[in-house]
């Protein structure tokens, strides 16, 4: 209650007015100062204060209740509330029964890894006939950094629910169900939240979508982690109103940063090899964190975790009042993110709340032959990575290169020569992040006309290895006797 909105209480306009010109916008703000302190500030009589602080504290205090009407609005609040269902049965479960009504729902993760595509499945849902486990609505998505894609959504629907969307003007009713905004900064998005209100009642939405916040924020040309924590505490709050006041699930989406709280993300690489023609594994780490701060997290209800560990995408319930942590791996195909096991693992330990984008590499030696790779990140780190929509890959990849060792022998001094013969690998195109697609992968080659494809059918790609950068080969080693001269 101590974040209700004072422009939504009983005061009368001209103070309410005064109030918000001095950023003090809920009762938590107002109710931390003393009288003469909101005399000052506000330049208002001592009658008027006492008067607006009397109804300040009505309005946020919440009132006196017996044990049955307790009982009695928790029946009629349950019998409000509901679920956007997911579609991904095992997360379903797990929410007893998907997104919930009336809470703030947050997707983080790092870039590329589906938050996009999760908010668009999430809006083909709401919008879908409930015969077919959708809400029949509407579906406001702000979409901020342009990721929005009406054929992607259509293209899920048709692979998804091909019973459906093969009806007849079925493909164009469901796209018109969903209102796509694009705030061109924080201001532009303040004004549009602000209207929304009465139309969301009126128009029927079921689900308000908000990608991303984040960039939102970074938008802003006003330094410092204190301005942008306080722009911040309005938003919470009134989103959080809102979704209360219109039970609806709110869904918004939350980058990352790195730990050290750099613009750029420092990644930490680890190696452990063995000697001798066993396996070895090197392993890469990059551990993050949700940029939008501590606020931010006491906020939202729902943290679901999106990441790429040990070789695999996993959706992560960090948060939840209704089921332990749990972490189901996935993938993305085309018909938009589906689970790999309805099973979710338990998580235990503090790491629960930590971002990964991590692989594995191994290094095989069987006959004499060693596998090598190069994995590489994009230069320009974590805030670009976030920035730009379409991110597309040309890496080399499955390459060889041969080595002879010839060891002389001469009077106790050895002299050792090797020949070098390299292999061109593959060279392969990816479509590593993309709202309009699955990731893909395309073989290429260079002539003397550019860049040509080998097929036009892509593969599908799966595993958090799409973001990687390969420049990877097969080493032959050949062994020469001694000679002995």
């Amino acid at each position: 209650m101590a974040n209700k909105l004072i422009g939504e209480m009983d005061l009368h306009k001209r103070i309410s007015n005064i109030f918000a010109a001095r950023n003090i916008i809920t009762a938590k703000d107002a109710l931390s100062m003393t009288e003469f302190e909101l005399m000052e500030l506000l330049d208002v009589g001592m009658k008027e204060i006492q008067s607006a602080v009397r109804l300040i504290s009505e309005a946020a205090s919440p009132p006196c209740l017996s044990a049955r009407s307790l009982l009695e609005q928790k029946v009629e609040n349950e019998h409000l509330s509901g679920h956007l269902p997911t579609h991904l049965k095992g997360l379903d479960s797990a929410l007893c029964g998907g997104i919930p009504f009336g809470v703030l729902t947050e997707l983080v993760g790092p870039p590329g890894i589906g938050k996009s595509q999760f908010c668009m499945k999430l809006a083909l849902s709401a919008s879908f006939p409930k015969a077919y486990g959708g809400l029949d609505g509407r579906v406001i998505y702000i979409d901020v950094e342009s990721k929005f894609s009406s054929r992607r959504v259509i293209e899920m629907g048709l692979k998804s629910f091909p019973e459906v969307f093969h009806l007849k003007g079925m493909a164009q009713e469901m796209a018109g169900r969903i209102l796509v905004l694009r705030p061109t900064s924080l201001s532009d998005f303040t004004q549009s939240i602000q209207e929304l209100k009465e139309s969301i009642l009126k128009n029927q939405v079921k689900l308000l979508v908000i990608d991303s916040m984040t960039a939102l924020l970074s938008g802003e040309n006003k330094p410092g982690a204190q301005r942008q924590q306080h722009q911040l505490g309005w938003h919470i709050s009134f989103l959080k109103s809102l979704a209360e006041f219109a039970r609806i699930p709110i869904v918004v989406t939350n980058q990352v940063r790195s730990q050290n709280r750099d613009e750029t993300s420092q990644y930490s690489f680890q190696a452990k090899l063995k000697d001798g023609f066993q396996e070895h594994t090197r392993t890469y780490d990059s551990h993050l964190v949700a940029a939008l701060g501590i606020n931010w997290a006491h906020a939202v209800t729902i943290r679901l975790v999106l990441e790429s560990k040990s070789g695999q995408r996993i959706i992560k319930v960090a948060k939840s009042p209704m089921s332990p942590p749990l972490a189901f791996p996935f993938h993305i195909t085309s018909a938009g993110i589906s689970l790999l096991s309805d099973e979710g693992t338990e998580l235990k330990g503090p790491g629960i709340n930590n971002i990964h984008a991590r692989a594995n590499m191994k290094d095989r030696f069987q006959e004499h032959t060693r596998t090598y790779d190069s994995h590489l990140v994009a230069a320009l780190g974590i805030n670009w990575d976030h920035a730009v929509t379409i991110r597309l890959v040309l890496e080399a990849k499955s390459g060889t290169l041969s080595i002879c060792k010839v060891t002389v022998t001469r009077k106790n001094v050895s002299f050792i020569w090797f020949g070098f013969h390299v292999f061109e690998g593959q060279r392969i195109i990816k479509v590593a992040k993309s709202p309009m697609s699955p990731p893909l992968a395309f073989p290429f080659h260079i002539t003397s006309e550019g860049i040509s494809l080998f097929s036009d059918d892509g593969a599908e790609l799966k595993g958090p290895g799409i973001n990687n950068i390969h420049a990877r080969g097969i080493i032959l080693c050949q062994r020469v006797n001694h000679i002995t001269v």
